[in-house]
């Protein structure tokens, strides 16, 4: 879908009930419910996602989540290139880049990690902070994800009050909800290979070797849905050990790469280059998919577990 049509589905989707927040007792009908709007459409569910994330952070914060406001969640940080917030009265100022903001122009309000001189989580008006925020998209070469503008984003001096600070310094990492949300982005990858079979169901060729790869499509969304479920029940019986969740989290997130990249795979050599160069909406799932599982930090993720 186009931006505009992506931006007004959102808005609407944000409107209706809320997602169940993680260890509310009914996680895995939040993993069902973020696997469906990726089986939809994956930049969709990307956005989406992220703007349920952000309002399950804020309540395990005990802020307020402010109605029909669509929120990002701006956490990546490069190496030696540290957000900083420095005080400025009773006031804070913002200042430094932050890259891989999806969602830029879209949203009104973004959850920022800060790292210097000490990791904070702010809450800002992007709105009231236009003067001070920058958008630039001239990195993004892939039209993977094009429709959700995602951004390296500048702050020069932007304002922020304390009643923005979110939790105590470290908090953002060290609490058991950062773990149970990095199953989130695990279902979303998971609806867009449920999206794949799909289209895969659809098709009319028969021969042996098609009809062996949508065999295994199917018993792999099978395990995905299966993984899903017992993460949310997991989590809900044991929500506040971080060290289980830890666990747990980078356990299911390699299962549904994996899984994944299977059915990435099988749907490849099954009907060959057709689909992937003259079908538009599969050739895009596909390539979403294919970038949105690098959010998976692969081996580095299974040496913690």
């Amino acid at each position: 879908m186009l931006r505009e049509e992506l931006e007004e589905h959102l808005r609407a989707m944000i409107t209706g009930p809320m997602l169940p927040f993680p260890g509310s007792g009914e996680t895995a009908t939040r993993h069902l419910q973020l696997m469906n709007v990726a089986r939809e459409d994956i930049s969709l569910a990307r956005l989406a996602e992220a703007h349920w994330d952000a309002t399950a952070i804020l309540a395990e914060a005990g802020k307020t989540i402010i109605a029909d406001v669509l929120y990002g969640v701006w956490a990546s940080e490069r190496p030696g290139r540290a957000m900083v917030l420095k005080q400025d009265g009773n006031d804070f100022l913002l200042t430094g880049t932050k890259s891989f903001c999806s969602g830029a122009g879209i949203v009104d309000r973004a959850l920022i990690i800060v790292g210097s001189p000490e990791q904070r989580l702010i809450d800002m008006d992007l709105r009231a902070n236009h003067r001070a925020v920058c958008f630039d998209n001239s990195d993004w070469k892939t039209s993977a994800f094009s429709e959700t503008n995602t951004s390296s984003v500048h702050f020069q001096d932007a304002r922020i009050s304390a009643d923005e600070l979110v939790g105590e310094p470290h908090w953002y990492l060290k609490r058991p909800g950062f773990w149970h949300g990095a199953c989130g982005p695990a279902a979303c990858w998971a609806g867009g290979a449920v999206g794949l079979l799909d289209y895969a169901l659809l098709q009319s060729r028969e021969d042996p070797h098609t009809l062996a790869h949508l065999g295994a499509m199917h018993a792999s969304v099978w395990a995905l849905y299966s993984i899903l479920e017992k993460a949310g029940h997991e989590i809900d019986a044991t929500a506040s050990n971080a060290e289980l969740a830890l666990v747990r989290a980078l356990t299911v997130r390699h299962l549904v790469e994996q899984g994944c990249t299977d059915v990435l795979r099988r749907v490849s050599r099954a009907y060959g280059p057709h689909p992937l160069a003259m079908d538009r909406h599969i050739a895009r799932r596909y390539q979403e998919l294919d970038l949105y599982l690098r959010q998976s930090h692969a081996e580095r993720d299974l040496g913690s577990v």
